[in-house]
């Protein structure tokens, strides 16, 4: 079976995905709860376009406008195929052809010591918090094996959900593997990217809570583009999910008590 995940002004309708290989954490698996909160953390958790920002502008004080170029040319070429947001791989491929140089050098330190405990969103962790009152909350994310882990312990992100921490190459074909981990009644996905909740939805069907976040490009990117399914709710920010009431978490399941 395929996806059409293309976003236009037309109506995008998503199909369910093979099972596929993924990468995780070894984090020992929580005990069974009524409800599973899985949260992605790209634009869910922290802003990570003003990462990207950040990282531009860096780039360009170090390599220039052509050097920064051409490592979001590198990069965009490796997520096309990789699927996932690959900075580390990007820079080593980016290596090639340049001289040696501190500034070089120093970029793997930049990306690997970055403070993204400073991009975590307003209420993020209160949301973390609270959702933890209700059930076991799990970092699900897409990502490499190096980077990305990285970022959710430098976030303090990783301590908010005691390492309940799984990052996948993708998550979306990663859905058997983290039902087996997290065995529970009905799980609650939270993301900024609809066609991705649409995946997972197709998958799990009722027993799945899909929750869209509009924060971040993919979100800006998705507005006017009604994907099939729907988002079961939509929130304008992360902080949103305090104040639900938690009985909108099950308004899918029917049966969950």
């Amino acid at each position: 079976m395929s996806e059409d995940l293309s976003l236009g002004r037309q109506q995008v309708r998503v199909r369910a995905l093979p099972n596929r290989d993924t990468v995780s954490l070894n984090v020992h698996p929580p005990s069974t709860d009524r409800v599973v909160f899985l949260l992605d953390v790209d634009n869910t958790l922290l802003d990570n376009d003003r990462f990207a920002v950040e990282l531009s502008a860096r780039l360009e004080q170090g390599f220039g406008r052509g050097g920064r170029d051409r490592y979001w040319e590198v990069y965009a070429q490796r997520r096309t195929q990789l699927g996932y947001a690959d900075y580390l791989g990007t820079l080593e491929e980016f290596r090639g052809g340049q001289e040696a140089g501190p500034e070089l050098l120093q970029m793997s330190s930049y990306l690997l010591d970055y403070p993204f405990a400073q991009l975590v969103y307003p209420q993020a962790l209160e949301a973390i918090a609270r959702l933890r009152t209700l059930g076991a909350v799990v970092v699900l994310s897409d990502g490499d094996i190096v980077f990305q882990p990285r970022k959710v312990q430098r976030s303090g992100l990783w301590d908010a959900v005691s390492g309940e921490v799984r990052i996948c190459l993708h998550k979306q074909y990663a859905l058997e593997f983290m039902q087996r981990q997290y065995p529970a009644r009905h799980y609650v996905a939270v993301d900024d990217k609809p066609f991705l909740l649409a995946a997972m939805k197709l998958v799990m069907g009722a027993r799945l809570t899909t929750v869209f976040v509009r924060q971040g490009h993919y979100a800006l990117e998705a507005a006017g583009t009604p994907v099939l399914p729907p988002p079961d709710l939509v929130i304008e920010n992360i902080g949103a999910l305090i104040g639900l009431d938690p009985a909108l978490f099950h308004i899918v399941a029917g049966e969950v008590s």
